[in-house]
């Protein structure tokens, strides 16, 4: 597996434990139905990694934030935007190494440009 490959799927598994921590807090368990994402969240979450299958621009950026063209319907675009404002500052209680990660690579990112 290449650098490229490796870096797409490490951001898919983030995207996808974001998600779930958000639908976790904010979705009742009778939403979820006992799986571990409600319907509407495994829809963005499936989304998100289409998106993320589909990127040409992987090997140059960091996370999506950072990219110039935003490939998300506007709908998505707004509710991937909710979960990371929500998911973003907890992921340092519940995955404190992705949490550190992206911060190590968001301060490489800022110190390249």
């Amino acid at each position: 597996m290449n650098k490229v490959e490796k870096k797409r799927q490490r951001e898919q598994h983030v995207v996808e434990e974001m998600i779930q921590l958000y639908c976790r807090k904010n979705h009742s368990k009778e939403e979820r139905q006992g799986r571990k994402m409600c319907p509407v969240c495994q829809e963005l979450s499936d989304y998100a990694k289409l998106r993320s299958q589909k990127c040409p621009f992987m090997e140059q950026k960091t996370f999506c934030a950072n990219c110039k063209v935003h490939c998300y319907k506007p709908e998505k675009r707004e509710q991937i935007c909710q979960v990371m404002r929500f998911s973003g500052p907890r992921m340092i209680l519940y995955h404190p190494f992705f949490a550190v990660w992206h911060l190590i690579c968001s301060k490489k990112e800022k110190r390249n440009l």
